[in-house]
């Protein structure tokens, strides 16, 4: 990702398509992420996007704590490196590990947080979103929060 970006996205982990490819959201829920980024009149190229998790997990399954607190100071490092402005957290995985807690995203959703001095806006993971389309309205408002908090900073 851009080394100067404003916006980090951070995911979950890498999926099948990323591990083949090598990059973070790449797949069909890359894609989309791609789309809403897009929507914000930014390019894919402007964001740093990355995962919690810097491995796939066996089968697919939900990262285990063990996992996200090996990985974790690789991420810290990442957002040093980067200093955003702005970090959207994308799905549960992403803003429960940010945020240290166990709330759900659901309910985390449509707010500001603080990680590191950092903004964080979570919202639902591209992948649920293609799963469940009746969250496109929830997620748009998120990405223009996003949108307005990186319009502030500059």
């Amino acid at each position: 990702g851009n080394p100067n970006a404003s916006l980090v996205c951070v995911g979950e982990a890498p999926g099948r398509e990323e591990d083949l490819a090598g990059e973070p959201f790449v797949g069909e829920a890359g894609q989309l992420l791609t789309r809403i980024v897009n929507a914000i009149q930014l390019r894919r190229e402007d964001v740093y996007i990355t995962n919690v998790i810097k491995c796939r997990p066996p089968n697919n399954r939900d990262p285990k704590p063990q996992e996200i607190k090996a990985c974790f100071p690789f991420l810290q490092s990442q957002l040093q490196v980067v200093r955003p402005s702005i970090i959207c957290a994308l799905g549960r995985c992403a803003a429960q590990s940010l945020l240290r807690t166990t709330e759900r995203i659901s309910r985390l959703r449509g707010k500001i947080f603080e990680f590191q001095k950092i903004k964080v806006v979570p919202t639902f993971h591209p992948a649920s979103l293609l799963r469940n389309p009746q969250w496109k309205r929830d997620v748009w408002q998120d990405i223009q929060l996003v949108h307005k908090l990186l319009e502030e900073n500059t």
